[in-house]
């Protein structure tokens, strides 16, 4: 009889580990069954000192294949609405709440269609994103789309309800507050209503900038 899948990175996570050391550590993970089809482990990336994390929800297709957070159409999404809103965007910690690319091949071509994380893997996932915090210790932590804010505050977790507030961050993060958003994606997607969508992620992010001061 074959053993069931395990579903927990903790035992990957050094204890008390800076950004570095994370990363390294990171590269080895195993602690769910997507390290199977990704290219790599997608670890955070920024300094250590960031005063805030930008919070996504797991590597896209370009990300995987490149080990960068961000790396595709919604990460130039993301830089051009930091800038407007006045969020350093090269000044912050970006990471995602799940470290590998979910995906599923379709069509002759076998392309790689993302598929959200389960709550599940973001469960499995989450130590990592908790050591990241604990290393970086940021003042507010900018959650971008669903899966992100619930990657945080759990499954009742709802964007359309929480975007552009300020929240106490759930007990045993060390971090400061939340700022919850949409995730950047989510202009690339909106048809003619883009200005309107992407104005809406702008105004979202000046709250987190106006806790920054």
């Amino acid at each position: 009889m074959s053993r069931p899948e395990a579903y927990d990175a903790a035992p990957f996570v050094p204890e008390a580990a800076g950004i570095e050391e994370l990363r390294e550590a990171a590269a080895d993970c195993a602690g769910c069954p997507l390290f199977r089809e990704a290219t790599q482990t997608v670890f955070g990336a920024g300094p250590a000192s960031s005063r805030a994390v930008l919070l996504g929800e797991q590597p896209g297709d370009q990300e995987d294949r490149k080990g960068e957070p961000f790396a595709g159409p919604a990460g130039g999404m993301l830089l051009r609405a930091c800038e407007e809103a006045g969020v350093d965007r090269d000044q912050a910690y970006v990471t995602n709440a799940v470290k590998h690319f979910k995906f599923a091949r379709e069509g002759h071509g076998k392309q790689r269609i993302h598929k959200s994380p389960s709550l599940r893997e973001l469960t499995a996932c989450k130590p990592w994103l908790e050591a990241e915090l604990r290393a970086v210790s940021p003042e507010v932590v900018v959650t971008l789309g669903a899966t992100a804010g619930k990657a945080l505050f759990g499954s009742a977790f709802r964007v359309t309800k929480e975007r552009g507030t300020v929240l106490e961050a759930p007990g045993g993060l060390e971090t400061g507050v939340v700022v919850p958003t949409i995730h950047p994606s989510a202009v690339l997607r909106a048809g003619e209503n883009r200005d309107e969508v992407y104005a809406g992620l702008v105004s979202d992010l000046r709250v987190a900038a106006d806790v920054l001061g």
